[in-house]
């Protein structure tokens, strides 16, 4: 496969190499993967594949395969629409150290602009499952069962696509108990097609209720979907990570994970997702 020659993206997009590195690989997103001899990240989203490192200078460059080039779509898949800036001053960090001690070791994190349905699959993906897992079986879910983007490389399945598979193809790809939620929720929605765009559409509260009425979707599904999927801000999704630093940095142990989620929600304000992120990505950076 050919490849154009690197061009900048501008300097809008603001990461550090850190903050591209987490934001890439850091469980918003499960089609990526750093090429070590090449120093550049390689991934696919919809039916675009890219790669894109930083220069020298901190400039974000891109690369695409010859005839399918995607600035205004990476552009936006990676939020250089959104003013992270003013989001970042509505988060309470001046009142909350341990939010601007993770604000400050990830600058230039971002939320991606992912598709809606693609981000649904994914995250039923992740139930009780690492990053590593997850990447396989979004990985396998697209060479089974999804439609060819260029030689070689498959985009991941749509629902559609997922209502005509059987729950044993699904369960081939070792899926486990994620299989059957997934084909329920692909019949359900090859019997609704509009459902998703009407969640999508929806404000938080209703697009969480009408998104948890699917098979396999609980508060924390819902929530990643939502926020990294449909740009619900708000959502303030609550996993393993999350609750060990609401248990040991702001002293909420025996709480249950809506009052957690809620307490996100409250504390953090409109775009307590965008703090989420900061927090979950500085205590997994404690572990490694």
């Amino acid at each position: 496969m050919n490849w154009t020659p690197w061009q900048s993206l501008g300097h809008s997009i603001g990461f550090s190499e850190r903050a591209l590195a987490e934001t890439l690989n850091g469980g918003q997103a499960f089609r990526w993967r750093f090429v070590q001899d090449g120093d550049y990240w390689e991934g696919i989203w919809d039916r675009y594949l890219v790669r894109i490192r930083l220069s020298d200078k901190g400039t974000l460059l891109a690369s695409y395969p010859k005839g399918f080039e995607a600035s205004e779509e990476l552009q936006f898949y990676l939020g250089s629409h959104v003013d992270w800036t003013s989001m970042l001053d509505q988060l309470p960090y001046r009142s909350d150290a341990h939010l601007a001690q993770c604000l400050s070791a990830f600058p230039g994190l971002r939320l991606l602009q992912q598709p809606f349905a693609e981000t649904l699959l994914c995250f039923l993906c992740s139930a009780t499952k690492q990053i590593p897992q997850i990447k396989v079986m979004c990985s396998n879910l697209a060479e089974r069962h999804g439609s060819e983007i260029l030689p070689g490389v498959k985009a991941l399945p749509s629902w559609e696509q997922l209502a005509m598979a059987s729950e044993d193809s699904l369960r081939e790809l070792n899926l486990g108990f994620r299989a059957k939620n997934i084909k329920r929720t692909a019949d359900t929605l090859a019997g609704q097609p509009t459902l998703l765009s009407e969640i999508e559409r929806a404000d938080y509260e209703d697009a969480k209720r009408l998104l948890m009425d699917l098979p396999g979707v609980g508060e924390k599904i819902a929530d990643c979907a939502l926020l990294f999927g449909a740009g619900k801000w708000q959502a303030f999704p609550v996993d393993t990570w999350i609750i060990k630093v609401l248990e040991n940095r702001y002293q909420l142990s025996g709480w249950s994970n809506p009052q957690l989620a809620q307490f996100g929600r409250i504390h953090f304000g409109p775009y307590a997702g965008f703090a989420q992120q900061f927090l979950f990505s500085w205590e997994r950076s404690r572990k490694a």
